[in-house]
């Protein structure tokens, strides 16, 4: 696989990794939408927190996944400006050739065609890289991420019970999924997989 990773657009949005040069920015991001992304961000359970990281060591960290293979975490820009998080991690090879797919946009930039974009290139780019599967959990009260799957006509496979740990307790999550093998149709799906550069 070549390194660095490569860009992926569409209509403005661009998902890249991240860089050291984004720190500011990226933590006023961060700090900007702490209580949009509270009710949806998986934690730690009490006791099992990890240790606070540098800013630097996460960017290596995050890096020394993506050249293993083992996770693709972007960040996602709108007309230059850093607006959100799409990441496939948990990515496993072998038989299953599967990975789950995470994201979240800016409150300020929620609504705009943003995260089905970002989810669209993210799956595009793995299903090109040779994974089969893509599974995506969505908690039940997270209504714009519904739409989303709603959007991109994602299959709904059923409820995971007390699947990950987010804001204080264990949540259920809806299941959706899409596979390589699947005909992806509709406007969102359109003119992706050329849109690679790096």
């Amino acid at each position: 696989m070549r390194w660095p990773a490569p860009e992926l657009h569409r209509d403005g949005v661009r998902l890249r990794l991240l860089r050291m040069r984004d720190e500011a920015e990226w933590i006023a991001l961060r700090n900007r939408n702490r209580d949009w992304l509270r009710p949806w961000e998986a934690t730690a359970p009490p006791g099992t927190a990890d240790a606070p990281v540098s800013f630097r060591t996460f960017i290596r960290k995050e890096n020394s996944m993506w050249r293993a293979r083992r996770s693709f975490p972007m960040v996602i820009e709108k007309d230059g400006r850093l607006v959100g998080r799409v990441t496939l991690g948990r990515i496993e090879w072998g038989a299953e050739r599967g990975g789950s797919l995470g994201y979240w946009v800016s409150q300020d930039e929620a609504g705009h065609g943003i995260a089905p974009a970002a989810v669209v290139l993210m799956s595009e780019y793995a299903f090109g890289q040779g994974l089969h599967r893509i599974e995506v959990a969505i908690r039940p009260e997270n209504s714009a991420s519904l739409s989303v799957a709603r959007k991109l006509d994602l299959r709904e496979e059923g409820m995971r019970q007390s699947y990950l740990y987010i804001d204080g307790a264990w949540r259920d999550h809806r299941i959706f999924a899409a596979t390589s093998a699947e005909r992806r149709s509709g406007e969102w799906w359109t003119g992706v997989s050329s849109n690679v550069s790096g």
